[in-house]
């Protein structure tokens, strides 16, 4: 779980997430420059601990790093909420007061999150009907040739033990 980025850390991802695209540590710390006093060198060891802390991947272009973001501004976002809501001894009642703490547009943009979410789930249980069925038909015994039509078939042979029972030992 990410532990919350510091104030520095935090002014340099916003950058890298706004951009969106690789940064080296001059053109943040200009950017920062226009609202604070900063050094290079201090820019530069942000980057670096974001690189250390997994936030950033970075390549090298010349004698320089260009910095790219490991994951979205979103997603750093719901870890920290994931972690928090995780961490409390009631969550249904966490939730209840974090929804009572958000304006109208955020519980609208809630129920659009949920819309797409049961959405998703929908899709993925349909997919997965779907594939079953298919799988299903595919794997039904051919009609035993010297059976009279509508005749039943003859049971399948028992399964082998399912292997998931026993996590890397396949086909025990």
């Amino acid at each position: 779980m990410p532990r919350p980025l510091g104030e520095l850390e935090d002014a340099v991802m916003t950058r890298v997430w706004q951009w969106n695209r690789p940064v080296t540590v001059r053109e943040v710390l200009e950017d920062l420059q226009q609202e604070r006093s900063i050094a290079y060198t201090t820019v530069m060891t942000v980057m670096d601990n974001l690189h250390q802390k997994g936030w950033v991947r970075r390549e090298a272009e010349g004698r320089a790093y260009r910095y790219t973001a490991v994951s979205t501004r979103a997603a750093y976002s719901a870890a920290l909420m994931n972690e928090a809501w995780s961490t409390s001894d009631n969550p249904a009642a966490a939730l209840v007061a974090f929804f009572g703490m958000m304006s109208a547009e955020q519980r609208e943009a809630l129920r659009d999150a949920v819309r797409i979410v049961q959405h998703d789930d929908e899709s993925a249980a349909e997919s997965a009907a779907g594939s079953a069925a298919a799988s299903a038909a595919e794997s039904a015994p051919a009609p035993d040739p010297g059976s009279e039509p509508g005749e039943a078939a003859a049971p399948p042979a028992a399964p082998e033990e399912d292997s998931a029972e026993h996590p890397g030992q396949p086909g025990r």
